[in-house]
């Protein structure tokens, strides 16, 4: 099994795997500089788009996108040849990283544009879509104040405590953002995954948890469908970069999308 394992695959499967046990075992402090920080802040370097790509969070992380590599990388290698696979991987992570980045700071613009709205003009029915937006940060109390605000709109108690409710969460929602960090090849696998899915849409897979094979364009197309869906009805401990999967995705189909006009036959 390991001697099918084409050179970039190889090289990367033991790029990303070396440097785990690097970050885990003996300079953990590596993963937090490496790490893609929001842009802007003291903690971005530029650097970082290249290199968050080869960490990881603990082992399952690193499975999951090291065994997607394994499966579908050396095929895809032997079809496109090592270097452009090679280009496709990096160019496929880089690109995740790169719009994702640029997500987080339309979300950030996003929030601060609600909070501005919102404060030039409190009122029950645009705080009761607020809590509606952002309902795993709100619990029952915040759920009462609603009703008694619905119940009381003139009272400008009622109007000065909303306001300062939803700026006090717009700030903790815009601070956890620039806080965050992102790492992971998922953004390069998922362009991989559309790669094969273009390359070879009819090819079967065969899944641990489905009984039936299942076309690799479905499959494929389910995934990201997924991360969107993810994405918009997030939960509170859900703390993925569904959207890096989905822009990995957008990357490898345009870049397949540009080599594919060479060739007539795929399958």
């Amino acid at each position: 099994m390991f001697r099918n394992l084409t050179p970039v695959a190889k090289n990367l499967l033991i790029a990303n795997i070396g440097l785990f046990f690097v970050t885990a075992y003996f300079a953990p402090i590596l993963k937090a500089y490496a790490a893609l920080y929001y842009l802007g802040t003291p903690q971005f370097m530029p650097f970082q788009i290249f290199t968050y790509m080869f960490m990881h969070a603990d082992f399952w992380h690193l499975f999951g996108n090291m065994f997607g590599l394994f499966i579908f990388g050396p095929l895809l290698e032997q079809f496109l040849g090592s270097k452009r696979f090679l280009i496709l991987w990096m160019v496929a992570g880089i690109g995740a990283g790169i719009l994702y980045s640029g997500y987080n700071a339309i979300q950030v613009g996003i929030i601060n544009n609600k909070v501005a709205s919102y404060t030039e003009n409190p009122n029950p029915s645009d705080f009761a879509k607020y809590i509606k937006d952002y309902r795993p940060y709100f619990d029952d109390k915040h759920l009462d104040f609603r009703d008694v605000y619905r119940e009381n709109p003139e009272d400008s108690q009622l109007q000065d405590t909303s306001a300062k409710i939803v700026t006090s969460l717009g700030a903790t929602l815009v601070n956890n953002i620039k806080r965050s960090s992102m790492i992971g090849a998922s953004g390069a696998l998922f362009g991989i995954l559309v790669a094969f899915a273009m390359l070879f849409p009819n090819t079967e897979l065969f899944l641990l948890f489905l009984p039936v094979p299942i076309k690799a364009k479905y499959f494929v197309s389910v995934y990201i469908l997924y991360s969107l869906y993810a994405e918009f009805i997030r939960a509170g401990y859900d703390n993925i970069a569904h959207m890096a999967h989905v822009f990995g995705a957008v990357v490898g189909f345009v870049l397949i999308y540009i080599w594919k006009k060479d060739r007539a036959n795929f399958y």
